[in-house]
């Protein structure tokens, strides 16, 4: 799903016009993306969080000059969903997956 197929599925599903969805969505996404440069996470009960992970400093290799070099340590924005979520998508898919085999044994 691409992000013209969500705004035309919440402009269906409450009526609202797809310019205001376009404002709010990018509202949100600019306010995910500038919390977290501040180093501020995100929690949204019932959907998950998004926060801020740090990743250790590494050794890595250039493969073109095939030598070692030194990644520092840095900071990635992640999503971690909630377990409600979670369990959603997962009883979902089994389901799906269940209708599937039922249909190619018949």
């Amino acid at each position: 799903m691409r992000k013209a197929d969500l705004v035309a599925r919440i402009t269906d599903k409450t009526n609202v016009e797809k310019v205001d969805v376009i404002v709010v969505l990018e509202a949100f996404f600019d306010e995910v993306k500038s919390n977290l440069a501040e180093g501020e996470n995100i929690y949204i009960r019932g959907f998950g969080s998004f926060v801020a992970k740090k990743r250790a400093r590494k050794i890595g290799r250039n493969i073109k000059k095939n030598k070692a070099m030194e990644i520092p340590a840095h900071y990635i924005p992640a999503f971690k969903p909630a377990k409600v979520f979670v369990e959603q998508v997962r009883n979902n898919l089994l389901v799906e997956e269940n209708q599937k085999a039922t249909v190619t044994k018949a």
